[in-house]
């Protein structure tokens, strides 16, 4: 019995859903001559308009959801990363923030909170989303819980040009679809989608992007001539390009679960990091539950990192997240004394302990900070800093 034979059974909405987008997949792999490459079909399920994961109305986020974010744990996860935002509003011209995909809207709000405290609210939180059910629950909540400063939050369909502020990154990269390769001494194939006898199959091919090669070339290195299969995830490249040309002046904090790429293509790391999440269950089986559960890949860092490097950008840092919340003051947030009785001081270590212990996120997940026109390093990012590894 694999993972996969263990989840739950969808629902007879939920299953009738992920029944209208795998039509649509089945109906592209026939467009597409036969095959599609499994970056297609991520992004199919994940983004397909009205039916695909992100793009659709499910709950995604907490206890009704099929994971949980930093965010959601605790407000001191934002609150701490506002005093990372504040370090950077002290070199820039204008203080924005552009955050990406900002789920339940709830890490917007308790930054937004924290900067008031401090009188430091930005000119503007700019807020670009995929969903457009998760769009207007993000504008139900700040509406809800902060309505004297929804003015200043603003909902973008694209990048803005020559953005001066701080961009956020929280959980976005390991969305993104990537490209799966399969290695067998020496030789490199690309992962398929295909359809025999109605059922959804993998197969293989040649690459379907020319750009995969160089990076082929660096994992055949690592790796050896063992059998192995990875991913590799150009839409993320680009994608920081993208806010490399945007970004006029600031920094970016690309915050995910990864590795630097020496860990990333380790040769015991064979089967690579794509993992699906339905109901808080974690499986390896991307081929069922379309439209209804999470696909994810782990992050290359040092990939992220390189492209910022070729498009202008200053590597500040490479943490993980327990040193960048360190580094923040999240010990300094928390109440004490008078403001804190006995249960929320429990309350509030707990929370300080799953957000920063290596066995919870604080070893795996990672934090990347890029920055551009700053006249001055930001030493917050020098903790435990590891961009040797990179």
């Amino acid at each position: 019995m694999t993972m996969a034979d263990k989840l739950p059974v969808p629902d007879p909405i939920a299953q009738q859903h992920s029944e209208q987008l795998l039509t649509l997949i089945k109906q592209k792999i026939v467009e597409s001559g036969g095959k599609i490459s499994f970056s297609d079909y991520m992004q199919y399920c994940l983004f397909s308009p009205g039916l695909g994961y992100y793009s659709a109305g499910s709950h995604k986020i907490g206890k009704q959801g099929d994971f949980t974010t930093a965010p959601e744990i605790s407000s001191l996860f934002s609150r701490t990363l506002a005093q990372h935002i504040n370090a950077v509003f002290e070199q820039t011209k204008q203080s924005n923030i552009l955050e990406f995909g900002a789920g339940s809207g709830k890490m917007a709000i308790d930054i937004l909170t924290e900067l008031q405290s401090q009188s430091s609210l930005p000119d503007h939180y700019y807020i670009i989303e995929a969903s457009a059910d998760l769009r207007y629950r993000q504008e139900e909540s700040i509406r809800s819980e902060i309505p004297d400063i929804l003015d200043r939050v603003v909902w973008l369909d694209s990048l803005p040009e020559n953005f001066i502020g701080v961009i956020l990154a929280n959980e976005v990269c390991d969305a993104m679809p990537v490209h799966c390769l399969t290695f067998n001494q020496g030789q490199v194939t690309e992962r398929y989608i295909e359809t025999i006898n109605s059922e959804l199959q993998w197969c293989e091919g040649e690459l379907s992007q020319p750009y995969l090669s160089s990076h082929t070339d660096d994992i055949q290195k690592l790796i050896g001539d063992i059998s192995y299969t990875t991913e590799v995830n150009l839409a993320a490249e680009a994608w920081l390009a993208s806010l490399a040309d945007s970004l006029e002046q600031g920094a970016i904090f690309i915050i995910d679960y990864g590795h630097p790429q020496a860990s990333y293509y380790h040769p015991q790391r064979d089967k690579g990091t794509l993992m699906c999440y339905y109901q808080h269950q974690g499986h390896d089986n991307p081929l069922i539950l379309q439209g209804i559960q999470d696909i994810t890949a782990h992050v290359n860092f040092t990939a992220l990192a390189q492209t910022a490097i070729d498009n202008e950008l200053d590597v500040e840092g490479f943490q993980s997240q327990a040193d960048f919340l360190l580094a923040g003051g999240i010990t300094e947030l928390a109440p004490t004394g008078d403001n804190a009785n006995e249960l929320s001081h429990f309350h509030y270590a707990s929370e300080i302990k799953q957000l920063t212990l290596p066995s919870e996120m604080g070893e795996n997940f990672k934090v990347l900070t890029l920055s551009k026109n700053l006249e001055q390093l930001l030493p917050r990012c020098k903790l435990g800093d590891r961009r040797y590894s990179l």
